[in-house]
C-alpha cells in the first residue's frame, strides 16, 4: 500500500510541488496582505489622531488671538490718546478763550486723525497677531515632538514684545502720516460747512488714498521694527535666543511683505471704515416732516450737519473701535474669513517639520 502511495507521488511530483509553491504562496500573500492592511490602518489612525490633534491646536491657539488682540485694545487706545489728545483741547474750549476758532480747527484735525489712526491700528493689531501667534502655535507644535525645543518660553517672550512697536514707534510714524493726509483733506473745509454722509466717505477716501498709496513704504513698514535695530545689540554679542528671535522676526517680516498679508489687512482696512461710517449714519437724520428719498443714495446726501458738530461724534468713535467690550467692530475682524484663511497657512507653514529644517 505505502509502495503504490509513494509510486503515486512520484508520478505527479511535480503537480505536487506546483501545489504546494501555489498553496504556501496564497498563504504568503495573504500574510503579507493582512500585514499591509493593518499596517494602512495603523498609519490611517495615526495620522487622523495627528491632523484632530494638530486641529485642535490651531483652534486653540486662534482663541488665544482673539483673547490677545481684546487685552491689547486698551493699552492700544492710551497709546492713541496719549498722542492725539483731544480732550486737553475742549477742556479749553469750556475756558471761552479768546483763540476759540485756532482751537476748533485743531481739534477738527486731531478728532479725524485719532479715529483714522484708531481704525488703522486695530486692524493691523488683529493681522500682525495672528501672524505672529500662528507662527509660534506651529513651532509649539512642532516643539511637542521634540527634544529641543525651537521657541522656548524667553525666546516667545522676546518675540511676541515686537508688538509694542505697533503701539510706540510705529504707531507715532502712522500718526504723522494720518494727520497730514486729514489735514490736506479737511484743514480748508469752514467749521460752519454743512456735510452729508457721502460728504464724510469721499473725505474718507481721500485721506485713505493719501495714507495707503503716496507713501514710499508699505503698511507693513508700521508694524516691525527696521531689521538694523533688531541687529543693533550685536556689538555687544547676541545670546542663542537673541538669534532665533530675529529669525522669528525675520520670517515675520516675510510674511508681512507677501501679497496674501497685504490683500488681508486691505480686506480688514475697507470692512473697519466701513464700520466706522455705519456708525456714523446713525447721527444723520433728515428734518421731521421731510419724507425719505426714493433712492439710498439720495438719502445718504440728503441729511446734513455742521463740521462743527460732526467733530465730537467723530472724535468719540475711538471709544467704540477700540472698545474693551468686544462689539461688533472687533468681533467682524476677528471672524473675518479672511482673516481666518490667513491664520491657517501661516500655522500650516510653520507646524510643518520641513519649516523646522530651515
Amino acid at each position: 500500500m505505502f509502495a503504490s502511495v509513494w509510486n503515486f507521488v512520484k508520478r505527479h511530483k511535480r503537480k505536487f510541488i506546483f501545489t504546494g509553491v501555489v498553496v504556501g504562496g496564497v498563504y504568503l500573500v495573504g500574510r503579507f496582505a493582512q500585514r499591509k492592511v493593518r499596517e494602512l490602518q495603523e498609519k490611517e489612525a495615526s495620522e487622523f489622531i495627528a491632523q484632530t490633534r494638530r486641529q485642535f491646536h490651531f483652534d486653540s491657539n486662534q482663541r488665544t488671538c482673539n483673547m490677545t488682540v481684546l487685552s491689547m485694545l486698551p493699552p492700544l487706545k492710551e497709546a492713541i490718546v496719549c498722542q492725539l489728545n483731544s480732550e486737553t483741547l475742549t477742556d479749553l474750549l469750556k475756558t471761552r478763550p479768546p483763540n476759540k476758532l485756532e482751537i476748533w480747527e485743531d481739534l477738527k484735525i486731531i478728532s479725524f486723525s485719532r479715529t483714522m489712526v484708531a481704525v488703522y491700528s486695530t486692524c493691523m493689531l488683529v493681522v500682525l497677531l495672528r501672524v505672529q501667534l500662528n507662527i509660534i502655535g506651529g513651532y509649539l507644535y512642532l516643539d511637542s515632538s521634540t527634544q529641543t525645543p525651537v521657541a522656548p518660553p524667553d525666546v516667545q517672550q522676546q518675540y511676541l514684545s515686537s508688538v509694542q512697536h505697533l503701539l510706540g514707534d510705529g504707531l507715532t510714524e502712522l500718526t504723522t502720516v494720518v494727520k497730514k493726509a486729514v489735514h490736506n483733506s479737511l484743514g480748508s473745509v469752514s467749521l460752519k460747512q454743512t456735510m452729508s454722509l457721502l460728504d464724510l466717505e469721499q473725505h474718507v477716501s481721500w485721506i485713505r488714498a493719501e495714507v495707503e498709496t503716496t507713501s514710499d513704504r508699505p503698511m507693513s513698514w508700521y508694524l516691525l521694527a527696521d531689521e538694523e535695530n533688531l541687529l543693533a545689540d550685536q556689538a555687544c554679542g547676541l545670546t542663542e535666543d537673541d538669534a532665533v528671535t530675529i529669525r522669528l522676526l525675520n520670517e515675520t517680516r516675510d510674511m508681512l511683505d507677501s501679497p496674501h498679508f497685504t490683500m488681508v489687512l486691505n480686506t480688514c482696512l475697507n470692512r473697519g471704515f466701513s464700520h466706522l461710517l455705519d456708525n456714523l449714519a446713525e447721527f444723520f437724520h433728515l428734518p421731521s416732516g421731510d419724507p425719505a428719498p426714493d433712492c439710498a443714495p439720495d438719502s445718504l446726501s440728503a441729511a446734513k450737519l455742521p463740521l462743527a458738530k460732526i467733530i465730537p461724534i467723530i472724535n468719540g468713535q475711538i471709544n467704540t473701535v477700540c472698545s474693551e467690550v468686544p462689539g461688533r467692530f472687533i468681533q467682524d475682524l476677528l471672524m473675518n474669513d479672511q482673516v481666518k484663511e490667513f491664520a491657517a497657512s501661516v500655522y500650516e507653514a510653520f507646524s510643518t517639520p520641513q519649516e523646522l529644517q530651515k
